[in-house]
């Protein structure tokens, strides 16, 4: 399984949708860390784990761009498939995360 820290990896202070808009966006997120690694997960068959935990709160963009915006570039489903989403700090996020994945482009 491939993991995703997003408060290692990325930022724990993530910020708003685009880049031009904020540091630490969901689109540099996008970008940067998540797509390469979909992927990599992709070619290599595995899953994706993605942990939201010790960050300082998720704006609502980020998350949208961040996993809409992947969603909107490959299919809904294989995404679902692949990427799993771990959040004790806030329990509500991964739910949100799957729903902006199956609504993006509606």
């Amino acid at each position: 399984m491939i993991e995703i820290k997003i408060s290692v990896d990325f930022s724990n202070t993530p910020g708003g949708r685009y880049i031009e808009e904020s540091p630490n966006s969901g689109q540099q997120f996008r970008n940067d860390i998540l797509e390469p690694k979909y992927i990599e997960a992709k070619e290599k068959n595995e899953k994706i784990l993605v942990d939201l935990d010790d960050c300082y709160g998720f704006p609502i963009s980020f998350l949208e761009e961040a996993f809409g915006g992947l969603a909107r570039r490959y299919p809904k489903d294989n995404l679902l498939n692949i990427i799993e989403i771990k959040s004790e700090d806030q329990l509500s996020l991964i739910e949100k995360i799957q729903q902006y994945i199956k609504e993006a482009n509606k």
